[in-house]
Order: structure tokens, then sequence, then C-alpha cells
């Protein structure tokens, strides 16, 4: 049995004679939330529609569940790529309803489930006209999971949303993946917006991916430290511990000593070295933010 949900190996795609994608390496570990992050215009909402089955790349290989019957296996999962059908004049639960009459879905116990993981239980007759557009985005989310499916993939479903939209997703897709055990692979075109949501990171930019990376990766590379480099680097570590009671730091190849703890306390750390006639180097803070990160990355591109 694979440990993979989704396989893209060498995956690209040409339209005539524009070259949109290049050599594609992309997986989606079972159980994880993978997020593809990209400026507008990466590539991603191309990606995704390879995977969905609505274009075909024109090389590489794709595997879902370790297998190459893809269509066979897209029935295990569902997909959110474009703007969902939904009827504006319909409550929440008669979108669903409809949904489930049309696919034959027959379990109609399901719909309450799916409104009570979206949150939208209590919009009784309230039509979607009258829905904010991060409902409308929770309920799209829920007619994707009416289906009960494996593998969930949204592209940008946070898209135009406010910080507290942001978070009731997050939250849903969250609780989809812990309660459910549904693997989800999502994109976005900033980093900070899925910071908070998945366990792994696909960046890509101009069609090529720039990096993949787990979200402790992603924390250890952004997270604020003092480096250091003195004359003495192994009594450096002691005096650090014996008189500062600092343990969470870490001695680099070279010497180079990283501090996660007491950062305000530049100016002491310092001087307990020189008191103990130890000789600095270098001495700095570093670390980056998440949209600093992101940029550098991708070339400083916002929105592109």
């Amino acid at each position: 049995m694979s440990e993979y949900a989704i396989q893209l190996e060498g995956v690209n795609k040409r339209f005539k004679k524009a070259q949109v994608l290049y050599d594609i390496d992309l997986t989606l570990k079972k159980g994880h939330i993978c997020g593809l992050i990209g400026p507008n215009g990466a590539g991603k909402s191309t990606i995704m529609k390879i995977i969905s089955g609505l274009i075909y790349q024109t090389s590489g290989e794709i595997r879902f569940f370790g297998s190459g019957e893809l269509d066979k296996q897209r029935r295990r999962m569902s997909f959110m790529i474009e703007n969902p059908y939904i009827d504006p004049q319909m409550t929440a639960y008669d979108n669903l309803a409809y949904l489930r009459y049309v696919k034959g879905y027959p379990d109609e116990k399901r719909i309450d489930k799916v409104l009570d993981i979206i949150g939208l239980s209590d919009t009784g007759n309230k039509t979607v006209q009258k829905f904010s557009l991060g409902m409308k985005q929770r309920l799209g989310i829920g007619m994707a999971l009416l289906s009960e499916p494996e593998i969930l993939v949204l592209d940008e479903p946070v898209n135009g949303l406010d910080p507290e939209g942001i978070a009731d997703v997050r939250n849903i897709l969250r609780r989809i993946n812990n309660e459910l055990k549904v693997s989800v692979l999502i994109s976005s075109h900033l980093l900070s917006e899925l910071s908070e949501l998945c366990t792994d990171y696909t960046i890509i930019n101009h069609g090529r991916v720039i990096e993949e990376l787990t979200k402790q990766e992603l924390s250890l590379r952004c997270r604020r430290r003092i480096s250091m480099k003195t004359t003495d680097p192994d009594r450096t570590a002691a005096i650090l511990e014996d008189s500062l009671s600092i343990n969470n730091y870490k001695v680099q190849y070279g010497g180079e000593i990283h501090i996660f703890e007491q950062l305000d306390n530049v100016e002491k750390i310092s001087r307990t070295l020189m008191d103990n006639r130890i000789a600095i180097t270098r001495l700095c803070e570093e670390g980056q933010s998440l949209e600093d990160y992101y940029l550098e990355k991708t070339g400083g591109e916002k929105n592109v």
C-alpha cells in the first residue's frame, strides 16, 4: 500500500506554443494537508485541473493511492476547482439535497452531518443569496464533502475572504482532516493564509516547483533567533546553560550558535560572555516572517 494519496512525477503541460508547467513533482501523503503555494499565474490551477481530470498533462506520471487507474481512483476524491454551482434561491440544506439526488448518494442523513461540519446547521430557511462569501465557500466545501471522499482538492478556497472567513475555513478543514481522516490538497497565493493549517508545503512559481518542505521545516527557517560566533563555541555553550539558563540553542556546523530564547536579552548575553573572556566575532538577530520567506522564494512577487 502506498503512503501517498497523490503523486505527480515530472508533469509538464503545454498549451499550443506556451509551456505552463515544467517537470512538476508533487506529493500528498495520506492524512496530510498539503498547501500548494504560489503567486497568481504560477500554475496552481493548471495542476489542480490536471489532478481532477478537467485537462490532461502533456507528459509525466500521475498516481492516486499508488495506482495509475486515475478515473477509477477519482471516485474516492472530491474537487472544488472553480466556484461550485449553488442555487442562490435555495437553502444550504436544499442545495445539498439536490446534489445528493442528482449524484445518487444514498445516505440522506449525511446532509445534516455535513451542515454541522461546515457550520451551517443554523441557517434554516435562509437562502444562499443572503449568505456571506465565507458562508458560500463553506457550502462549496460541504458539497465536495457530501460524497464522503478520502481526498479533497480545493483551489483557492479562501481567496477574497476576510480574516474571520479564512479562520472559519481553516477550522473546518482541520476538523475534516482530524475527524474524518480526509487528506487535503489546497492552493493559495499567500503562504500566511495556510500557515496554521498545512502539514506540508509545495511552493511553485512560473510553472516550476521552487521548494517542498514540512511545517516543521518552515517554522525552523522562519524562526527568530540570535545568531552568534565566538572564539570558543564549547565554552560559550556551557556559559549559556550555567550562567544564563539558556537551553534552547543549537551549535551549527562551523561553530555558529543559534539561540532561540531570551531574544530580548542580547545585551545581557553579550556582556556575560565578555565577562567570561569569550570574544564575540559575530552577533545579530535573524529570522524571516512567513511573507518575507515566501517573497524571497517567489522572486518578490506578491500578486502577479
